[in-house]
């Protein structure tokens, strides 16, 4: 497996080629790099500063025919885990801080989840296949690339535009590919096609991908879950009651972009249009699945050279239209207890988002030892959440969860890097950022004592809030020798609540579990007065390898992170609202799922990651033979309040791997471990997990203008349940006979696939 790592430390107009190509394309989000070093595993420049990894081409191609989530292609990076969540809809994690706590950039644009389960959040409106690099701020980002988050940013791409050569004529090319995976007999295929003069470029691409429910490894059905066959169910069939499926998880999503771009010297315009249908999507780990997601982009970028440095611009407009129901698997199990069926009506609930940006950002060239880096950027967002009735005891309103809410950022920052001798080099950065939010009035269902206390309630309420945040970075880098390399930082990063924390408002059983972004099975109530997160982050990197890193080399990086003001939770009381869920049972239950208000506590994170490589041979008759391997660690508690464990934090785990390079074949051998979870969270009633093992092989064959590949993953078709997948909802609330989802049962891992795929270039 290929990695490209890069560094953020040296001046912008020693990255841009003479010819201004298609390079500068991808000028705005790599601006702060040195040359690239293509390497094996976790190999690393010398240069690289904290945190710092770009995943190239090379490491990306034999990823896609493996899965259809962004998401997963960045498993293989020091420190980064993915909560579970939809087939294309992962959400990454790193150090422990995932989902908005990271700020995620898809072609320059702050996208934003527009749905209360966090079901379309940023790297699902990107299909695998039209990504080319990936870069990845683990904990400390430059400020220029961070800003309303605190644990990092991920930077994605897609393929830049392509001019032809001076006197080539016409550029026409293209790339077609298609893969199946033999577990939820997943199907799928991707088209792209470029013609192009010296000046002017159009490309076209697109993506489409299918897939039914996975299944668990093992013998699923005989492993002791109640909710395969459960007691007094109804007497219908459901088909994955038949085996060993996991209900809730197929999914279906197609993706088009279309872009031009037009280059002149030494200036470049590029303009993309995108859109995106997700027809469905089940969530096991949620109580209602989506339905229906469209998403129409617009984003336009100018990037221009100049004798004093480099200019960038971008604007954007994305448009999202969200829905959520019961799918079939869900569907089952939501039915009237009286008459034992199905709610006809289903229960609706639409989302529409508008999410509007622009950025403006200049690098100067002071002198051959300083670059200074300024710029502002802005986002108008603009979100409504409205559940229609269907049934009796809905009647006759529309359910307003989020009501116009308003969510603006204001922001500037300015950096200063110095490369003050060959050994060392300096990056001071800081950044100034006001989020503005607000939200209109709400009403229930109807007008009964579930929905009109709280409802009137929080209408009365001063609901607008202004918060004025700062980011601080600094760091630093030592070169002892062609060996050694020493880096080291702090960074001080700031994160507004979402609409959702501040502004969900019903303490109604049922409206508080359709508000869980975490995957736990909890009900969640929002505080509008939530203060910002701040965290404080401390790392350091030691990074030895062979002076050519062609032989060896090993990476250690521990960090430390303490966040005032966390946005966590606690368990929800009669004085949070009149809705009826937040009783005295449901504050003390240690065995059942609870309902939760957010609300701020000091936490502290703190963990290691370690990765190196090894040559075991080289040059034999069957090929060259390396090592690879990867560890990472971390714990997270609160630090104020109770003493509790933070929710959603990936155990111990590792993975080693042996790769073989013979002509044109790679093939590979990983075997994955993962230790058991028993650090969780109480307040949350977190369920723990078991350790497991799991074996993958790999191999790709590759030509000029094409490749294949093929793959099994979990070979001996192990059952074990993933540590962030979260809860099992998939029977939804009224199960019989207890009257709601079972719990204490993990969303099992996928079991055995099988998978191939072809790419074909022309």
């Amino acid at each position: 497996m290929m990695f490209t790592r890069k560094s953020i430390a040296l001046a912008v107009a020693m990255t841009l080629p003479a010819a201004f190509g298609a390079n500068v394309a991808a000028a705005e989000d790599k601006a702060t790099t040195l040359p690239e070093v293509t390497v094996s595993a976790s190999k690393v420049d010398a240069s690289q500063p904290v945190g710092a990894t770009l995943i190239d081409e090379a490491s990306l191609a034999p990823k896609r025919s493996a899965t259809s989530d962004t998401a997963s292609l960045l498993s293989d990076v020091p420190g980064v885990s993915l909560y579970g969540n939809g087939g294309v809809s992962g959400l990454p994690v790193i150090h422990g801080l995932g989902d908005d706590r990271l700020r995620i950039k898809v072609d320059g644009m702050d996208l934003i989840s527009a749905c209360g389960n966090h079901m379309n959040p940023p790297l699902s409106y990107i299909d695998p296949s039209n990504v080319r690099s990936i870069q990845v701020f683990s904990g400390i980002a430059p400020v220029s690339l961070g800003g309303d988050s605190i644990g990092g940013t991920i930077v994605v791409n897609s393929p830049a535009p392509e001019f032809a050569a001076a006197g080539q004529g016409m550029l026409l090319k293209g790339e077609a590919g298609a893969f199946y995976r033999s577990n939820g007999n997943a199907t799928g295929g991707n088209v792209s096609a470029t013609i192009a003069n010296e000046n002017l470029s159009m490309t076209y691409s697109g993506s489409t991908v299918q897939s039914d429910n996975y299944k668990a490894g093992g013998d699923f059905k005989k492993a002791g879950p109640a909710y395969i066959n459960p007691p007094q169910a109804p007497a219908v069939s459901v088909p994955w009651l038949a085996g060993d499926e996991v209900g809730s998880t197929a999914y279906e999503s197609d993706n088009h972009s279309l872009g031009f771009a037009l280059r002149n010297e030494n200036h470049l315009v590029e303009l993309k249009v995108g859109y995106q249908h997700i027809p469905y999507q089940g969530y096991p780990n949620q109580r209602m699945d989506m339905t229906d997601n469209k998403s129409n982009q617009v984003n336009l970028r100018y990037t221009g050279q100049y004798d004093w440095g480099t200019l960038q611009a971008r604007a954007y407009h994305e448009h999202t239209r969200h829905k959520m129901d019961f799918l079939e698997d869900k569907e089952y199990w939501y039915y009237n207890a009286a008459s034992a069926k199905p709610l006809a009506g289903g229960m609706p609930m639409d989302t529409e988002g508008r999410n509007t940006g622009a950025l403006v950002k200049a690098d100067i060239l002071l002198s051959a030892r300083d670059t200074l880096r300024v710029g502002g950027e802005y986002q108008r967002y603009r979100f409504s959440d409205w559940w229609d009735p269907s049934g009796a005891g809905m009647w006759p309103n529309t359910f307003w969860d989020i009501n116009d809410g308003q969510r603006d950022r204001y922001a500037a920052f300015a950096e200063w890097e110095a490369r003050w001798s060959p050994q060392w080099l300096s990056q001071l950065g800081v950044r100034s950022e006001t989020v503005k939010m607000d939200t209109g009035t709400v009403q229930g269902y109807n007008t009964g004592a579930t929905y009109l206390a709280d409802a009137t309630k929080f209408n009365a309420s001063d609901r607008s809030r202004t918060d004025n945040n700062w980011d601080m970075t600094a760091l630093a880098r030592y070169t002892q020798d062609s060996s050694k390399t020493y880096e080291f930082g702090y960074a001080r990063k700031t994160r507004s609540p979402n609409l959702y924390e501040r502004y969900a408002w019903s303490t109604g059983g049922m409206a508080m579990n359709m508000i869980n972004t975490a995957g736990d099975g909890n009900g969640y109530v929002g505080n509008v007065d939530l203060k910002p997160e701040v965290a404080h982050t401390l790392s350091a990197t030691a990074d030895w390898h062979d002076a050519e890193q062609q032989n060896w080399g090993l990476k250690v990086t521990p960090y430390f992170t303490y966040v005032q003001d966390y946005i966590n939770a606690r368990r929800c009381t009669a004085a949070d609202g009149s809705g009826g869920a937040c009783t005295l049972a449901a504050q003390t239950t240690s065995n059942n799922f609870v309902f939760l208000k957010y609300l701020n506590q000091d936490a502290r994170l703190y963990g290691l990651d370690v990765s190196g490589y090894f040559p075991l041979a080289k040059n034999t008759a069957y090929g060259s033979f390396t090592a690879t391997g990867m560890l990472n660690y971390v714990r997270g508690k609160t630090a104020s309040g109770a003493d509790d464990d933070l929710y959603n934090i990936m155990p111990l785990n590792a993975k080693l791997a042996v790769v073989q390079h013979l002509g044109s074949w790679t093939n590979t051998a990983e075997v994955q471990m993962v230790a058991a979870k028993d650090d969780v969270s109480q307040i949350r009633n977190e369920l723990k997990t078991s350790g497991y093992g799991l074996l993958n092989l790999r191999s790709s064959y590759t030509w000029k203008k094409a490749r294949f590949d093929v793959g099994i993953d979990n070979v001996f078709d192990r059952l074990y349940d993933y540590p962030l997948g979260g809860a099992y909802v998939g029977q939804g609330r009224t199960m019989p006979p207890t009257g709601g989802s079972p719990y204490g049962i993990a969303v099992p891992g996928m079991g055995r696939s099988i998978y191939a795929g072809v790419n074909v270039k022309f």
